[in-house]
């Protein structure tokens, strides 16, 4: 559907929002340049509102015939949906727009093409990634992605690797970590992972079928210490640039390509932490088709072995990056291997974060929630539940994503 007003909203205009459909085309026109001819060529362009996300605007703006287009999108000092009462700083337009040219230096394949970023605006231009589909709706279609588990690995492997003190100069690093600060978005991640599911706040959304699983997991005293622990690490550990946000609502694949998007909750935080969400991602849709009918078994098994198959890509990358690193205290042998371990510690307990807070927390993930039956959701809700615990308290004993993949299998059943 073409929109003529695409800001028919509840949120107030302020001077730099786009007016109108023909303001969005104009900066989509001036700022693609040389780089898709025949969209700038083109007499006609259309525009459509395609954002189903909380925070920004994201326009498509296409030629007719829909053959070549591109994506815009607008940042505004408050969340989209709830206006000028939520503020948020604007410094996390910038960070995605950076953070996606970092990306794309690193694994230029897997991640959208950047034509244009204008802080002035608070707007991004890139590339159009519509023949690729939202990896939700995937999982929910069972779909076979041979090359996802091992796509993501390298993504992780060369994003995490060089934004981390073995690769970059420690004056290089450390000036990245000040213009990466992204204190707004941090926040929403700090309340929603750790702290909201762990206690009876209004922020919630629990199936009244968990209500006392919630309960009893908000008096688990040494669940909260571990968590404590985990939050600690990630308000005080500036290891590597992250995504931030990395769910599968981020990723668009197709059976031969794997695309992540969305990087506006970049900084640099524990490499453990977006591993972690990648990995809750595949275990959380493996804990709603364990309950679902027909050919489930397979498919999590499929699950299952993307997961391994992810951290294994990624240990032998970062390896294999580690072995050339310029700073002899790092070059010693036995420090990958020990990063390594740590690593893995902390990726298995924010997976549990994660798997924890999607299940009883503010956002929940659509595998689980388009299970209409409730008494079957609630099943694959309380297996996430557990899971999640157990990868918290058990991450000290796990050696390795096999260990890690033996407690996902025991408690999926």
């Amino acid at each position: 559907m073409t929109v003529q007003d695409p800001h028919a909203s509840q949120a107030p205009s302020i001077e730099y929002q786009f007016r109108d459909a023909a303001d969005v085309i104009a900066f989509a026109r001036q700022h693609v340049g040389d780089q898709l001819p025949a969209f700038t060529m083109a007499s006609d362009l259309l525009v459509e509102e395609i954002g189903d996300g909380n925070i920004n605007y994201v326009y498509r703006v296409c030629t007719p015939d829909r053959s070549t287009s591109v994506i815009v999108k607008q940042g505004l000092p408050w969340v989209r949906i709830i206006g000028e009462s939520w503020p948020l700083s604007l410094v996390r337009v910038r960070i995605e727009a950076e953070t996606l040219q970092f990306e794309a230096e690193c694994a230029p394949e897997l991640v959208p093409a950047l034509y244009h970023f204008e802080e002035a605006r608070s707007a991004i231009v890139m590339e159009d990634i519509g023949d690729h589909r939202n990896l939700r709706h995937a999982f929910l279609e069972r779909a076979s992605l041979p090359q996802l588990g091992q796509q993501m690995g390298h993504f992780l492997a060369t994003t995490l690797y060089r934004s981390s003190d073995l690769a970059l100069d420690a004056h290089d690093k450390k000036a990245r970590v000040a213009r990466f600060t992204n204190p707004d978005q941090c926040k929403i991640t700090e309340d929603l992972f750790f702290v909201d599911p762990f206690c009876d706040h209004e922020r919630n959304s629990i199936n009244p079928a968990l209500r006392s699983d919630a309960e009893a997991l908000w008096q688990d005293a040494a669940l909260k210490v571990e968590v404590a622990e985990l939050k600690q690490r990630f308000l005080s550990t500036p290891e590597a640039l992250l995504h931030g946000d990395l769910h599968a609502g981020s990723i668009f694949v197709r059976e031969d390509s794997t695309k992540v998007i969305d990087p506006e909750f970049g900084f640099f935080g524990p490499a453990g932490f977006d591993i972690g969400s990648w990995l809750a991602a595949l275990w959380l849709a493996a804990c709603a088709h364990t309950e679902l009918e027909g050919d489930r078994r397979d498919y999590v098994a499929q699950l299952r072995a993307q997961a391994v198959a992810s951290w294994e890509s990624f240990a032998r990358e970062y390896r294999e990056q580690a072995a050339h690193t310029s700073d002899a205290s790092f070059a010693a042998p036995g420090v990958a291997e020990r990063l390594l371990s740590r690593i893995l510690r902390d990726a298995l307990g924010y997976a549990g974060c994660e798997m924890i807070r999607r299940t009883i927390g503010l956002a929940h993930v659509l595998e689980l929630e388009s299970i209409n039956d409730d008494a079957v959701r609630a099943r694959a809700e309380r297996r996430a539940l557990a899971l999640g615990r157990e990868l918290i308290l058990a991450r000290e004993s796990l050696e390795d994503l096999a260990a890690a993949d033996g407690v996902v299998a025991r408690l999926l059943g």
